[in-house]
């Protein structure tokens, strides 16, 4: 199934955003005119509320909670700032104040995390950044020496949304409960790729987004066990049990809720998106010089595939696949637009060189194998070209 209006048009960039199911689109279509506030307590609230309850217990149920363990936000980036801002302001005026001020995070988080980070070092945190290896894997003795009585918050992914590095969550929340500290987990780019059983990883909370599996924009969610407690960011309503004030969306929430049920056919299709990935990488190392793939020893998940193709800038590769009907990226969605190469490359070990040289694809579930074979066809061609003229450059120069 092609979902766009250009259907020759091949889409690799998954993890920035995925087209809606029509599981999606047929379950809006039908709530466009229900404009009832879930808040209410008459007739024309009472369908949206219900929707809102039903929409809970279905995503509850696919990443293993209970309904009221979920909270739902405007997404990925709101939840992460809840988590950490809300257990942080939380515990600052009880009685971890005086002595759990510590809070550490990866390398390689995304933005709404390292910038919360920075945020609240400003308020006072003592904030250490765990190093990454070559593969994007934890610096686990660094881990597990930085953490002590003081530590507050451990936040790492499940996985990272450029490279696909799969990290030890469960481990390492071991560890970090061991002694006494709170384990936040940035899920986003886990839904739709892998098994998502919270209870299994034994974090305390984890953020989830509905736009990065097949759904709205505008619905995401946060996990927080039960027993864990949250200073809310927006304050003014009674909504998500006084944790997340504010009218919320039902539409977004109801798609969220309906797309959760695929979340059952997960170990089939994800199989099927590695099986694609393997394929496109195997081809690509085989046919193209001058090619490197990041973190190619490390587990991955098994739709994403960055790239260092020697010689060739990535925005202007970026640029030129676009021109040629391909949607792919450079990295974060969230960080576009910045001129400086990936941080998390970067933190990996790569020279700048390397990363502005970088390349980010991710397959989804609509791919297909002759989608592949075009788009290496079309890769090969384009780098060709642009390693040609950077080559004609230099000789004038």
């Amino acid at each position: 199934m092609n979902i766009f209006k250009d259907p020759e048009r091949i889409y690799l960039d998954h993890n920035a955003t995925t087209p809606l199911s029509i599981a999606v689109r047929e379950a809006t279509s039908e709530w466009l005119n229900d404009w009832g506030n879930a808040s209410s307590i008459h007739w024309t609230g009472r369908g949206p509320k219900n929707v809102l309850r039903q929409a809970r217990k279905q995503l509850a149920q696919s990443i293993n909670c209970h309904p009221l363990e979920l909270i739902f936000t405007s997404g990925g980036s709101e939840s992460n700032n809840l988590a950490l801002k809300g257990l942080y302001f939380h515990r600052l005026f009880s009685e971890f104040a005086e002595k759990r001020n510590h809070i550490l995070i990866s390398a390689v988080e995304h933005p709404s995390v390292t910038q919360v980070a920075q945020f609240l070092s400003r308020m006072g945190a003592e904030v250490d950044v765990i190093p990454v290896d070559r593969e994007g894997q934890i610096d686990l003795e660094f881990y597990e020496s930085h953490l002590s009585e003081q530590t507050s918050i451990v936040s790492v992914m499940y996985a990272n949304n450029e490279t696909g590095t799969i990290f030890p969550i469960e481990k390492m929340v071991k560890m970090a409960h061991a002694v006494g500290a709170h384990f936040h987990c940035d899920a986003v780019q886990s839904l739709g790729k892998a098994v998502v059983d919270v209870k299994k990883w034994g974090v305390d909370s984890a953020s989830f987004s509905g736009h990065k599996f097949y759904s709205l924009k505008g619905a995401g969610a946060l996990y927080v066990k039960k027993g864990v407690a949250l200073e809310p960011l927006i304050h003014g309503g009674a909504q998500e049990r006084r944790r997340r004030a504010g009218t919320e969306n039902i539409l977004a929430i109801h798609a969220f809720g309906e797309v959760s049920k695929s979340l059952e056919l997960v170990d089939q299709k994800a199989g099927l998106v590695r099986d694609l990935r393997n394929h496109l990488e195997a081809r690509i190392l085989d046919e193209m010089d001058h090619v490197k793939v990041t973190a190619k020893e490390s587990k991955r998940l098994g739709n994403t595939s960055s790239l260092v193709l020697e010689g060739v800038d990535g925005e202007t590769l970026l640029m030129n696949l676009d021109m040629k009907g391909v949607s792919v990226s450079t990295g974060a969605a969230c960080s576009s637009g910045s001129p400086e190469p990936s941080p998390v490359l970067l933190a990996m070990g790569l020279s700048r060189a390397e990363a502005q040289s970088s390349l980010r694809l991710s397959l989804g579930w609509e791919n297909t194998k002759e989608e592949i074979d075009r788009f290496v066809d079309i890769l090969k061609e384009v780098v060709v070209r642009l390693r040609r003229i950077s080559s004609e450059v230099k000789d004038v120069q």
